[in-house]
């Protein structure tokens, strides 16, 4: 069983809430084409955090997620449409999930 790092940055959610990333460095990063991640913008797949247009388009932790999830999910074989209606799912499950603790523990 792995050791837990006490450096894992998936944990430090102050850090994550602060995270807003240009789609130049987001593309770097991940690997995926900035036309490929407008286009997934313009389908309503992710949501950038830039309000006007033509301003360079800002990307916060949960859509830089769901960019690395619908990645691999394509990777593996399948659709855009299948990959983005699978990461939809499971980020509404966790939401769901962490929604139903947060309650628990009021």
């Amino acid at each position: 069983m792995k050791e837990s790092n006490k450096n894992d940055l998936s944990f430090d959610f102050d850090f994550l809430d602060k995270l807003v990333v240009g789609i130049g460095e987001v593309s770097q990063i991940t690997g995926i084409p900035t036309r490929q991640i407008r286009y997934w913008e313009e389908k309503g797949i992710v949501t950038s955090l830039t309000e006007e247009e033509g301003k360079n388009r800002k990307y916060n932790y949960e859509n830089i997620k769901k960019m690395l999830l619908i990645k691999e999910l394509m990777e593996e074989g399948y659709t855009l449409d299948a990959s983005a209606d699978k990461v939809k799912k499971r980020m509404e499950m966790i939401e769901d999930t962490l929604t139903k603790l947060k309650n628990h523990k009021s």
